[in-house]
């Protein structure tokens, strides 16, 4: 502890926030040269500087909170301190300043109300077709800007044509499934209401029904990551087909080759709109020269994701390429390349490819 020892000391103790700070901070000062002298020379743990400098996020049910992490400096002759987290609005802090032989200082802190007006939307819901199959899989939500976890699926929604909600329809995980900048989230349609010969679709009927009208529905109270309802709620609405069961195959796919020496796209249409965010990621071009590495470039889908572009980052070299493709990449019913998805139990069908991938040659001339 601090080997400071009292005297006369007549500035007080003085906490200060600074939440427009680069990281917000909290300080105290008034502390009598010698002591912040001594501190600074201590190598003190995070427990010892908190018995001395504690910052608490106050929680309405009374219950003790411990106090906020973070990291403690002395800088201009104070001590400051900068939480591991930025402050939140809508939370009361309090800090505290034990000094040595002094009482304490508490002081209190809250955000002020953003009184700003709402300004996130939902721009996309993939996939984008009208017409969906019955065993349709998987639905991506693109927001305009990042969004807050947890309580999301309160505010989702699928409802047939007269209005009605659809019971339990996504397979609700504790870890919703963002991307890394919380800005698109993956819905599953339950697995247990698609597959064939399993209980829940027995006894509580597909989500889906074949000739039906549905929409999915996001409602204005899903919160951002300023914890701001969003500016409108949305709907998609779209009718259903027949179950797709059969997987998707390379060979029935139209390869449109760019010329040689220019930066055109090349195209890849599929017959039937794939997967989103996987046929984004799991396609890619390449020579089929002895270096054979993998081309930069940008990805794009076009035509409700029936097509897929590339984009070189350099021009096309005249001779043979080739697409890898992996074989995990799905339709909207989720069937891989070799495996269909909604595979009935008692089938027993395996996987017809057991590559992790399939190639598809053309030739850029």
């Amino acid at each position: 502890m601090c080997p400071f020892v009292g005297g006369a000391w007549a500035q007080p103790y003085v906490v200060q926030w600074k939440p427009a700070d680069n990281p917000p901070a909290v300080e105290a000062s008034g502390f009598p040269p010698a002591m912040l002298a001594a501190l600074e020379r201590e190598h003190r743990t995070d427990n010892q500087w908190a018995a001395l400098f504690a910052v608490f996020a106050e929680q309405t049910s009374g219950n003790a909170m411990p106090a906020m992490g973070g990291a403690w400096r002395i800088s201009a002759g104070r001590l400051r301190f900068e939480p591991a987290f930025s402050l939140e609005r809508g939370l009361r802090y309090r800090a505290e300043l034990r000094p040595p032989g002094a009482d304490p200082v508490v002081s209190f802190f809250e955000l002020p109300a953003d009184t700003s007006p709402p300004t996130t939307i939902v721009v996309q819901v993939f996939p984008g077709a009208d017409v969906l199959p019955e065993n349709q899989l998987k639905f991506y939500i693109q927001f305009s800007a990042p969004m807050s976890r947890g309580g999301t699926y309160e505010h989702i929604h699928i409802r047939n044509a007269a209005g009605a909600v659809i019971e339990l329809p996504f397979l609700e995980l504790d870890e919703e499934l963002w991307d890394p900048p919380m800005t698109r989230l993956t819905l599953l349609i339950d697995p247990g209401r698609i597959k064939r010969g399993v209980k829940p679709l027995e006894d509580i009927g597909p989500v889906f029904e074949a000739g039906k009208k549905y929409s999915l529905t996001i409602d204005a109270a899903c919160v951002d990551a300023a914890g701001k309802p969003l500016r409108a709620a949305f709907e998609k609405q779209f009718r259903v087909g027949p179950a797709d069961r059969t997987p998707p195959d390379p060979a029935r796919w139209k390869i449109t080759a760019p010329a040689a020496g220019s930066r055109d796209a090349l195209m890849l249409d599929f017959d039937e709109p794939m997967d989103h965010a996987l046929a984004l990621r799991l396609i890619g071009v390449a020579t089929q020269s002895a270096a054979g590495a993998m081309l930069d470039g940008d990805v794009s889908l076009e035509n409700n994701d029936r097509r897929w572009r590339f984009v070189p980052q350099k021009p096309w070299t005249r001779g043979a390429h080739w697409l890898s493709v992996a074989t995990t990449i799905e339709d909207l019913a989720g069937n891989n390349i070799g495996k269909p998805f909604d595979v009935d139990l008692f089938d027993g069908v395996e996987r017809g490819i057991a590559t992790q991938s399939v190639r598809v040659s053309f030739e850029v001339r």
